[in-house]
């Protein structure tokens, strides 16, 4: 059982949240807009290759704060501070991602894969983010740093990316006649972060 909420946790948490906005998500899509799908699938996965190999670091030293409360307390109160302070960037001061994507980009020499991965390397996000999440969930007694799970909740992380980014590819494959999206994104990351902000609050007052 714990294999499998570690398996759940790992893909739901990549695919709602592992990807910064604008940045992974949008090369991918103008990647398959300029270059073809398979050309945006390849960038895909070798930035799913880097998360998974970030989601492994950061599960590593969330195993280590787990057995250290002290220190959790202290970056759970940290945390609620940073996911407020992001909700309120993307609600109210980001700008509104419902606008042409270009149709013209500059086509690389190098493999999509390789490039995939270093624009993974750039995004250190999932590090914290996956710090946060084990140890949220953990504390609840949803996920385990046992190394079968683990392992479960990092091939969960690398999948639930790559869905995330293939969804991207092929939306924006389907629409790229349309000048402009219809949602803005950043309502989405947004309504996010509100719901990671409301389960830390409870989390750190429930202990009052």
């Amino acid at each position: 059982m714990s294999l499998i909420l570690n398996f759940a946790i790992g893909f739901i948490a990549a695919f709602v949240g592992v990807i910064p906005p604008g940045f992974l998500n949008m090369s991918a899509a103008k990647i398959s807009m300029a270059e073809g799908r398979k050309k945006g699938l390849l960038f895909s996965i070798g930035v799913c290759v880097t998360v998974i190999i970030q989601t492994y670091v950061a599960l590593l030293f969330a195993r280590y704060l787990d057995k250290h409360p002290e220190v959790v307390d202290t970056l759970q109160k940290m945390a609620l501070g940073i996911f407020i302070c992001i909700t309120i960037y993307f609600f109210f001061i980001a700008k509104d991602t419902r606008r042409a994507v270009p149709k013209e980009i500059n086509k690389s020499k190098t493999s999509r894969f390789f490039s995939g991965m270093f624009l993974g390397a750039l995004n250190l996000l999932p590090l914290p983010y996956w710090v946060y999440i084990s140890i949220t969930f953990a504390g609840f007694g949803w996920f385990t740093f046992t190394q079968p799970e683990l392992w479960a909740a990092v091939v969960a992380s690398g999948l639930g990316t790559f869905v995330m980014l293939g969804l991207y590819v092929q939306f924006f494959k389907k629409k790229e006649n349309q000048e402009r999206q219809r949602v803005n994104m950043n309502y989405i990351i947004g309504a996010i972060t509100t719901v990671i902000s409301i389960i830390t609050a409870f989390k750190i007052f429930s202990y009052f």
